[in-house]
């Protein structure tokens, strides 16, 4: 039985058929279009007019530049819209090496999704905190700012609660590629390795706060971003080759 079962794996892994040729063409292209649409949005506006330690500050930021923080939103729906279609593809694509572990992994894809959904809603509603709406003229100013603030500090609570999930799926989307050998083993092993380090990272951060002082928390997820932008590269121009016998 068990030989059975071991030789329908090597031949689902020697045979690619066309769906899953253009699953990964898919995914390559989500998955770097995934992590520029990030990087572009915090960088160039998030990172750049939200000031920590400095309430009023970021409030007379966001109030200035609110058209900014909209098209970050819109945005953050492009990016849910983009992992929808990354994990419906990469299921395609390694569903005949393991239908369980692939579905698992889109499970957890999509909880890191719903996590990103909630940093949206923040985002808008610290928006809506700094608006001129006639019943924000009940509260003070700095109540207001202050309220605005802890919105968008929430919004990266749901991210470093999300980022774990984002790592399992890479970790379990590695150890497909890796048992597939649909692409080289060495980058599917250093796949493994940066989403596994991203999930130890996550947990001991929500833990131990602090953590960040002796690990960046940039540090977290930059070499599993790293993996899915190469990784993205090389199912876009590559694709998937077939196991050797």
């Amino acid at each position: 039985m068990n030989s059975k079962k071991a030789e329908g794996i090597e031949i689902a892994t020697n045979v690619i058929d066309h769906s899953q040729r253009k699953a990964a063409k898919v995914a390559g292209l989500t998955l770097i279009f995934a992590i520029a649409i990030v990087v572009i949005s915090n960088y160039s506006v998030t990172f750049h007019y939200i000031i920590p330690g400095n309430v009023a500050e970021t409030a007379r930021n966001i109030i200035a530049n609110q058209t900014l923080f909209r098209i970050i939103i819109v945005c953050n729906l492009i990016y849910l819209v983009t992992l929808i279609v990354m994990f419906t593809s990469l299921y395609v694509m390694l569903k005949p090496v393991n239908k369980n572990l692939a579905l698992a992994a889109v499970f957890f894809r999509l909880i890191y999704a719903l996590m990103w959904g909630f940093m949206t809603l923040n985002t808008l509603a610290a928006l809506r905190l700094l608006g001129d709406a006639s019943f924000l003229s009940a509260f003070e100013v700095d109540q207001l700012q202050t309220w605005s603030r802890l919105y968008l500090s929430s919004s990266w609570d749901s991210y470093y609660i999300g980022l774990p999930f984002w790592g399992l799926a890479s970790t379990v989307c590695s150890y497909l590629l890796f048992k597939s050998r649909y692409i080289p083993r060495a980058l599917a092993i250093f796949g493994i390795i940066s989403s596994v380090w991203c999930v130890i990272c996550a947990f001991i951060f929500i833990i131990f706060p602090n953590f960040q002082e002796a690990v960046s928390l940039s540090l977290f997820d930059m070499p599993l971003a790293i993996f899915e932008i190469t990784l993205g590269f090389w199912l876009l121009f590559k694709g998937l080759r077939p196991r050797k016998v």
